[in-house]
Parts: C-alpha cells; sequence; structure tokens
C-alpha cells in the first residue's frame, strides 16, 4: 500500500518522504528505495508528524503536502491543484473539497463520517462540520440536493512551511474536541484554509475490509 501510495505521487513533487514511527513501514520503505524518516510516536495528527519531518529534513522548499499512506488512488491533478493554491500569497493552508451530486443520495450528504465544509465568496473554507451545512430551513430534506452545492472535505492538506510548524504548537480546541476535526482548530487560531475543487473522491483504505474491497475490484 505504501509502495503503491509513494509511486503515485512521486512524479507530482519536488521531495517525497514517508514519515512513520512504525518499524514496519520504516523498513518497507526502505525494501523499494524510498525515502523514509522516522518520527516520533506521540504525535496527535498526521499534520504534527509531518512538522517534525520538515524541521529535521531541513532544505529551502516553502509547501509541505501531507498525504495519507491509505490513499491509493491520489491523482496529480489532485496534487498540481493543491500546489496551484500557493500562487496566491495570502494562501496559508489548503485542501480538496467536492461537490456532493443528487445521485450521492441524501445519506451520502448525511453521513457523519464524510465531513462538510461551506466556502467564502473568495474559495476559503468558512466552517467543517459532521452536520450538514448549510442548514436549508426552506426546503424538505428530498430536496436539499436539488436546492444547493453542498461540499464534501476531502482530506489532503498543503501547508507553508512557516505555518506548518506554528500548527503543530496549538493547543487542541473546543470545536476541534466537539466535532472531532483537527482542522477546526486552525480557523478558531485565524489560519486562513485555501480550497481546490475536485471530480475524484479518493478510496481511502481505513480497514481490512476495505482493503479486501479494493483487492476485488482491482480482480
Amino acid at each position: 500500500m505504501i509502495q503503491w501510495v509513494y509511486e503515485q505521487t512521486h512524479p507530482w513533487v519536488d521531495e517525497l518522504w514517508v514519515c512513520t514511527d512504525d518499524e514496519r513501514i520504516f523498513k518497507a520503505v526502505e525494501a523499494f528505495g524510498g525515502k523514509v524518516i522516522m518520527t516520533s510516536s506521540a504525535h496527535r495528527s498526521g499534520t504534527d508528524r509531518c512538522a517534525e519531518a520538515s524541521s529535521r529534513l531541513g532544505g529551502d522548499f516553502e509547501v509541505v503536502i501531507n498525504i495519507q499512506g491509505d490513499e491509493p488512488f491520489i491523482r496529480g491533478e489532485q496534487i498540481q491543484a493543491l500546489k496551484a493554491c500557493f500562487n496566491k500569497p495570502e494562501t496559508e493552508i489548503a485542501t480538496l473539497v467536492k461537490a456532493f451530486k443528487k445521485e450521492d443520495g441524501l445519506q451520502a450528504l448525511l453521513n457523519p463520517n464524510s465531513p462538510k465544509v461551506v466556502l467564502n465568496s473568495r474559495g476559503e473554507a468558512m466552517y467543517f462540520s459532521r452536520s450538514v451545512i448549510p442548514y436549508l430551513r426552506n426546503f424538505p430534506q428530498s430536496q436539499w440536493l436539488e436546492k444547493n452545492v453542498f461540499y464534501k472535505h476531502i482530506g489532503i492538506y498543503a501547508y507553508r512551511r512557516p505555518v506548518l510548524a506554528e500548527l503543530a504548537r496549538l493547543e487542541a480546541s473546543h470545536l476541534e474536541q466537539q466535532e472531532s476535526l483537527e482542522q477546526l482548530r486552525w480557523l478558531e487560531n485565524g489560519y486562513k484554509i485555501g480550497t481546490a475543487l475536485t471530480q475524484v473522491e479518493n478510496q481511502a483504505i481505513d480497514t481490512p475490509e476495505d482493503l479486501e474491497r479494493l483487492l476485488k475490484n482491482l480482480r
């Protein structure tokens, strides 16, 4: 899995490292010739792990992209879209969003495991929630997907390097703890999160059942 994600990502970035606290992953990456760095096992999130790796690796790169090791279907155009967000000098953090479609169905929209995001006129995230946002007061739920464009958050982040270091020093925030979404900590502390639109929803592999389903589809 790690090798697959690595090979999918490698052509689209200037430098690529696997950051892990697991000796098995470390040895696996070394075995296929990838770059890997061992990081602390005490990190709260991938953001904190990336911050440690960024600090220790040095170099003069400006932007760090955090790609999870269970994202085998990450696409080059998604990485390019994230990178393009930083053509705007005001961009501090960037992430991907995807519009819900009517054919996705209401249950997909209501699913709390699929965080939603509302955007301002500049395409910046205003808020993330496991609840449906915005709430359409004047229409029944059955019409929501017809009456509004709702955005699903696709959890791939990119950060300006100095901002990444700052994020790792922040304490967990109230909203973050309530929704269990780390990006709310950043918004509560005044950081701006730019977004790029993707048409693709990557299939993350979170359980053995997910992996078996992936292998079945490939076969």
